[in-house]
């Protein structure tokens, strides 16, 4: 039986320099020390470092992070050697450095909707009218592109919640969804991006004021 990954060996030829990267520049703390070797916990498993009198096959890590940046320039201050500067590609925006035994560290985050440029299709089931559908792309990019995705899924579920007797998504399903998706405590931060469409939030004072949230 398999039980999941546990660790990632990474061999290095000195292992009190490769704690200073490893250990300071990722702030990964100690879990256990043995005989040549050091395991640091590393989030999602265990990176051991191996000491061995010569690397010859260097490994290659993908560290996922909030800020490439930061941790690039935390990597270089402890030692590492930058390989490639910050840069987007493909989708993430990473930055690539090595140890002294040629082991590479790439840091790497996925780039926002808004730094892609791409607005998602809406998970839909049901039939939508272009207007509701356009109207509830443009309110969903005043939503903080961290809480985006979840807002999409849950407006949209909403929308056609409201809609199942039809089964047809109009303009009225979208903006009512839209104020019961969030909580009442919340709601008055919606009625700027509505005014914004044209909409007036007095128009939906009862969705406004509703205890329930959808």
């Amino acid at each position: 039986m398999i039980f999941g990954l546990s660790h990632v060996d990474v061999p290095v030829t000195n292992l009190e320099a490769a704690l200073r990267l490893y250990g300071g520049g990722l702030g990964f703390s100690e879990r256990r020390r043995g005989p040549g070797f050091v395991d640091l916990d590393g989030s999602s498993c265990l990176l051991r470092l191996v000491e061995t009198r010569q690397v010859e096959h260097p490994v290659t890590l993908r560290l996922s992070v909030g800020d490439v940046e930061v941790v690039a320039r935390a990597l270089t201050d402890a030692g590492a050697r930058e390989l490639y500067a910050p840069m987007r590609m493909e989708g993430e925006f990473l930055a690539q450095v090595a140890d002294a035994d040629g082991n590479a560290l790439i840091v790497w985050r996925e780039l926002s909707e808004d730094e892609r440029g791409v607005v998602p299709a809406l998970p839909t089931e049901l039939t939508w009218e272009p207007e509701a559908e356009e109207l509830l792309k443009s309110l969903l990019q005043r939503v903080p592109v961290f809480f985006r995705a979840m807002a999409r899924r849950r407006v949209t579920a909403n929308a056609e919640h409201l809609a199942s007797a039809t089964r047809r998504v109009e303009r009225l399903h979208v903006i009512r969804s839209y104020v019961l998706s969030s909580a009442r405590v919340t709601r008055y931060r919606l009625r700027k991006p509505l005014q914004e469409h044209g909409i007036s939030p007095d128009d939906f004072r009862e969705e406004f004021e509703c205890e329930e949230r959808l």
